[in-house]
């Protein structure tokens, strides 16, 4: 994998979960939405996390590159949950 694409699919991701946040909070103006800020506050975090760590590479650079991936769609994966469970909580 590519340093370049990696950091761009960070930058995607990561980008589209808040997209997604802020598309709720927009079409649901009148809802409380502090537990949607603090999901966006975790994908800033996020963000910040795997492009310090995609810039200061350890050991293996091929398979460090590959858990970082990895790791990048696990927790994407787990803040789409909590997305999802606010979503569904709040209808």
């Amino acid at each position: 994998m590519n340093l370049r694409v990696f950091k761009k699919d960070i930058e995607y991701f990561v980008g589209e979960f808040i997209d997604d946040c802020a598309l709720f909070t927009a079409l649901n103006p009148h809802k409380d939405t502090d537990e949607i800020a603090q999901i966006v506050d975790e994908a800033v975090d996020l963000y910040n996390d795997l492009k310090n760590r995609a810039n200061h590479p350890e050991g293996n650079k091929k398979a460090y590159y590959d858990g970082l991936a990895k790791e990048m769609f696990e927790k994407i994966d787990t803040l789409c949950e909590k997305l999802s469970t606010i979503v569904s909580k709040e209808a």
